[in-house]
């Protein structure tokens, strides 16, 4: 550890796939001196704990926050509990890596903002795929200018209907997951990332739900067309409800960013590397015994090799370690950011349900209706 880095406790509250993910990461990081874990479910903390080098358990995220040797936070519970850790963690100051988003809840997004920016919390969202290399190369080329003025940007991302399934499973209200407020927003966020500076004006929308309407009231699809105070139009799309057969293991993706100047086409697609196997496959891959074809490099956190994973989500967690130890910059998403990612995809799911154009910022009386 560099002399001049501090010691950090990491409290990881939750232990499912992304707390466990990130604490074998953590485990391995050299200013990383000790780790609680909350979970609730004993059985998966018994699971977890040993692969994360687990220095103390609980049950409860109140506790865990609260101990002296804790000084940083994960908050890596499903994505409509995220509130109450957030919260625990503000009262002490701490800070915090939170999965995204920071609730499913717009008002109380809004309000968990005001807290972490009154208190001066340094908080980052886990927008993963921004430590990508094709994702920080089309950055550093729309910062750099290379692509002029971008006027247009389109995005269209493909799921199996996996994802969706789980997601209506563990909610108690479906009128708050959709597949632009959970798994759009990665796409969106990127986009967003590439038109930094420019303002959203306006959004426009449509969405399906043939398919996840009579199983859970939930949605499969939405389209549609965001403007920019500058006359700059980002076209988007984003199914989840693809076939169980679909190769992507979670997110197939294709951009195209075009400037005065320039254009960028990206191919996230993942159908370079097709994997095709008589038996289900490891973490990641196996959300579904039919399955047995996949598009290799397709789950967002990265993949299992040599034991450990590799892949975005690793760099991102130690960018964020490096930046609590030691004060380094990183790429991580802002909580500034982070909501008005919820802000932008709640307002494409409200025009969806009017069927009309819906401006921002919001009224009271839309985000009202979107909250």
């Amino acid at each position: 550890m560099k002399q001049n880095a501090k010691g950090v406790g990491l409290a990881i509250i939750g232990g499912g796939r992304v707390g466990l993910f990130r604490g074998e990461v953590a485990a391995r990081h050299p200013a990383v001196e000790w780790i609680g874990l909350a979970e609730k479910n004993p059985n998966r903390a018994g699971e977890v704990a040993p692969k994360i080098s687990a220095d103390f358990v609980t049950q409860s995220h109140v506790e865990l926050i609260n101990r002296p040797e804790t000084t940083a936070v994960i908050i890596a519970t499903d994505e409509h509990l995220h509130v109450a850790p957030i919260m625990a963690a503000i009262e002490r100051g701490l800070p915090m890596l939170i999965e995204k988003p920071l609730a499913t809840n717009l008002a109380e997004s809004a309000k968990v903002l005001k807290l972490i920016q009154d208190a001066k919390i340094d908080a980052v969202v886990g927008y993963t795929q921004r430590f990508r290399r094709r994702w920080l190369a089309a950055k550093e080329k729309c910062r750099t200018g290379a692509l002029g003025d971008v006027t247009l940007v389109t995005s269209r991302a493909f799921m199996n209907r996996l994802v969706a399934i789980d997601n209506y499973k563990r909610t108690d209200d479906p009128s708050t997951i959709s597949p632009m407020v959970i798994s759009g927003t990665h796409a969106l966020d990127i986009c967003m990332w590439c038109l930094e500076g420019k303002t959203p004006v306006e959004v426009y929308a449509r969405s399906i739900d043939k398919v996840m309407g009579p199983l859970y009231q939930g949605i499969d699809a939405t389209a549609g067309m965001i403007t920019f105070d500058d006359g700059t139009i980002y076209h988007l799309s984003m199914s989840w409800a693809m076939p169980v057969t679909w190769p992507a293991a979670v997110y197939s993706l294709e951009v195209g960013i075009s400037g005065t100047t320039g254009v960028l086409t990206i191919d996230d697609t993942h159908r370079d590397i097709v994997l095709a196997v008589s038996k289900a496959q490891s973490e990641g891959y196996n959300p579904d015994q039919t399955r047995l074809v996949d598009f290799m490099g397709s789950y967002p956190p990265g993949d299992m090799a040599m034991g450990e994973l590799r892949g975005p989500m690793a760099d991102e967690t130690v960018s964020w370690l490096d930046r609590v130890a030691m004060g380094l910059p990183t790429v991580a998403a802002t909580v500034e950011e982070a909501h008005r990612n919820l802000m932008l995809t709640k307002a494409m799911d409200l025009s969806a349900k009017r069927k009309a154009p819906v401006k921002l910022p919001l009224s009271p009386e839309d985000f009202a209706a979107v909250a």
